[in-house]
């Protein structure tokens, strides 16, 4: 059943269309009184001459400017240690990059205001700073969403995914510029891309699903899928980019107000286990789940089916799987699976941190459910 309530959380200053990145220096000047910005970016932006880019910028808009670009992977706990270090004393953080420039950039936004550290906020343990640095968010690949999300994730000191989140964190302006996006290559383009279409299929049509969430999942779903695949195949098509970008954002959206479900749950666990494209696992997990899934048959999954173009949700496995081999989608785990069980994910599964993504599940998701569905994702894992 739809819910009849619900509230919709702030959405950041979006600014999108090609050429949006040269708006960069503007926009940091129109928060006032900025002397120092920190900049966070990919490491192979940064090389491509892109951090100088935005320093020369900056420079000319009287903007003194530091750049943070030693991390790679998901975000870790010494990454956002060593950048709270860059930004301090700093007014602005710049994120540039994918959703891990942009949770590291999120995340010391808060804490260098504070001069806690990020462990002091991790699940909630504390609350967040009131006043946090300013924050531009430029996401260069379209998946996660988090320019305009409140969730922002990092590995502990155990290596395990930790949360912090809080409206907060969010950023104050995003720009897209689908320009940024189109040198990523064909295979990170569709693991991200489906990263993103995951994002709006689960947040419309889990237990937390509302109106005002569908509104942008079901125009996400709708942008992702009528250009994802031209974008892979066709890198240049900047038409087809600014509709993926667009959507992953409004995805992102979408989980702010909605939240994931199951395939994340899986994708998360899988993480836990050992390093993978976020996308990937996330992607593995979706197809591995979907046709237990759509049995529900709700209204939901149904409607969500149509944003797909489909008559029904009954249509939804055959449908992703297709679309799934027409991106080049490998179906198969990192070596360094190898050597882990189904047992093992499955624990990764019931892990108290992934419980929230299994209790949003549309369906009641059994112990035995996940055996079976860890039994079939680690059958992925080469040499098994």
């Amino acid at each position: 059943m739809i819910t009849l309530q619900f509230s919709l959380s702030p959405i950041p200053d979006i600014r999108f269309g090609e050429g949006a990145f040269s708006g960069l220096a503007a926009a940091a000047q129109s928060f006032g009184d900025v002397a120092v910005a920190v900049v966070i970016i990919d490491g192979f932006l940064a090389q491509s001459g892109l951090a100088g880019e935005v320093k020369r910028a900056l420079s000319e808009a009287g903007i003194e400017t530091r750049v943070f670009s030693d991390f790679s992977g998901e975000p870790k706990l010494q990454h956002l240690r060593s950048a709270m270090a860059v930004a301090a004393g700093a007014d602005l953080v710049i994120g540039i990059g994918g959703g891990s420039a942009l949770d590291i950039a999120k995340i010391v936004a808060c804490a260098a205001a504070s001069g806690k550290d990020p462990m002091h906020y991790a699940l909630a343990a504390n609350p967040l700073p009131k006043n946090p640095l300013k924050k531009i968010m430029v996401p260069t690949t379209a998946g996660t969403g988090s320019e305009t999300s409140a969730t922002n994730i990092f590995a502990g000191p155990e290596g395990k995914k930790l949360w912090i989140w809080g409206a907060e964190t969010k950023a104050d302006i995003v720009i897209l510029d689908p320009a940024l996006t189109t040198t990523l290559p064909a295979n990170l383009t569709a693991w991200c891309g489906l990263d993103a279409f995951i994002h709006a299929f689960e947040a419309a049509t889990n237990r937390n699903s509302h109106q005002g969430g569908q509104f942008y999942a079901h125009e996400a779903l709708r942008l992702i899928t009528g250009s994802l695949e031209t974008a892979v195949k066709e890198p240049r098509d900047i038409e087809a980019r600014g509709r993926v970008l667009l959507g992953s954002c409004l995805a992102g959206i979408a989980i702010d107000n909605c939240g994931t479900a199951l395939a994340h749950n899986v994708s998360h666990a899988l993480a836990g286990l050992a390093p993978i494209h976020h996308g990937l696992a996330t992607a593995l997990g979706f197809e591995a789940t979907l046709a237990w899934l759509v049995e529900a048959d709700t209204a939901e999954l149904n409607a969500a089916a149509k944003a797909c173009g489909l008559a029904d949700a009954s249509m939804l496995p055959a449908f992703v799987s297709g679309f799934m081999d027409r991106l080049g989608i490998v179906r198969a785990l990192p070596a360094a699976f190898v050597g882990f069980t189904a047992a093992d994910l499955a624990a990764e599964m019931r892990a108290t941190e992934n419980q929230p993504m299994r209790r949003s599940t549309i369906r009641d998701v059994s112990d035995a459910d996940i055996d079976q569905f860890a039994a079939t994702v680690m059958a992925l894992a080469r040499g098994n």
